[in-house]
């Protein structure tokens, strides 16, 4: 059982227009398409339409559209109830695969709804091989609240607890990984790699593969256990104390980003669990990432939509860091 948690979850909206993008006038979209949303929930239903047996946990009351979309969907799930309605995010997709996302602040948790929430991950916990800690946190909770998580399943389980793996940004990321309470797994994209370390831009980290595995090794370093960084176009790196990989997919028409790095954690847990090794993890992280990007809105894959034999992964030598082949 992998358990995602999304402490701000959102109904997730994406208009495709046929035109670039203008400020100001009228345009006509081409679809449109909705979808329950926010990374944790994404993570989660990739991991169901990869035959994984997955559960997310969100807020929400039962008759929010996001948790209603997740039961048509036949996506397992259970919510703290909660009386706001939870956000919705507009996502608008350009012919060429530009992609604006406008995202609502969702709504604010009070300290017993957070506490609830936590108490909730960690009573479904104890027989879960991997919690997914994922996506931005509401108004209210404090930038540590994901610490607080980790810290909160570790005391209760001790030995049994799952491998956590987390994806987040900014305040909450830095909080998460300053802390005690480093994850197993880290699944960073080049700008939250520079902002983490300080090492590089978005764009030298994307570039520079030397330098993007050290930025990852700076955070072994730091307790983290493994380091995922999808790095866009330029594929993704696996770093760990066993050794470092790049894996790239070939050229693929993009349709919409919204989500594939949400699939690619997917990817990489799917395989993981079924007791693939490293590289071939890699491999099938960016292979969802891939797949999911040539879908619309935030489309998830299946397995059979995905092309890891396609995906071609090197060995790197990160400094610090024994490679074993």
């Amino acid at each position: 059982m992998i358990i995602t948690l999304t402490a701000n979850p959102s109904l997730d909206r994406t208009i495709e227009l046929a035109t670039p993008l203008a400020r100001g006038v009228v345009q006509r979209a081409t679809a449109n398409h909705q979808e329950s949303g926010g990374k944790g929930v994404n993570v989660c239903r990739a991991l169901s339409a990869g035959g994984a047996e997955a559960l997310a946990i969100l807020p929400g009351h039962a008759d929010d559209p996001v948790l209603t979309g997740l039961h048509a969907a036949g996506v397992p799930y259970r919510n703290l109830p909660i009386t706001a309605a939870l956000r919705s995010n507009v996502t608008i997709t350009e012919p060429d695969g530009t992609t604006t996302k406008i995202n609502e602040p969702g709504p604010a948790l009070d300290q017993r709804e957070a506490d609830s929430l936590i108490d909730l991950v960690v009573n479904l916990s104890m027989s879960a091989s991997w919690l997914v800690l994922a996506g931005s946190l509401p108004p209210g909770l404090a930038p540590d609240y994901y610490a607080a998580v980790v810290r909160a399943v570790r005391a209760r389980h001790g030995d049994r607890a799952p491998r956590i793996a987390l994806d987040a940004s900014e305040s909450a990321l830095i909080a998460a990984i300053d802390g005690n309470a480093a994850p197993d797994l880290l699944k960073p994209n080049a700008e939250e790699l520079s902002q983490l370390t300080g090492l590089g831009q978005k764009d030298e980290l994307e570039d520079q593969q030397d330098l993007a595995v050290e930025a990852a090794t700076r955070l072994l370093a730091r307790g983290v256990g493994t380091v995922l960084a999808t790095l866009g176009a330029k594929g993704a790196l696996l770093v760990s104390a066993d050794g470092a990989w790049h894996a790239q997919h070939p050229p693929i028409t993009a349709i919409s980003t919204v989500g594939a790095g949400d699939s690619a954690l997917a990817g990489y847990l799917l395989a993981q669990t079924s007791g693939a090794r490293a590289p071939d993890c890699l491999r099938q992280a960016v292979a969802h990432g891939s797949a999911a990007a040539s879908l619309p809105g935030s489309t998830v894959p299946t397995l059979q939509q995905t092309t890891p034999d396609v995906v071609t992964v090197r060995a790197l030598s990160p400094a610090n860091t024994p490679l074993h082949p």
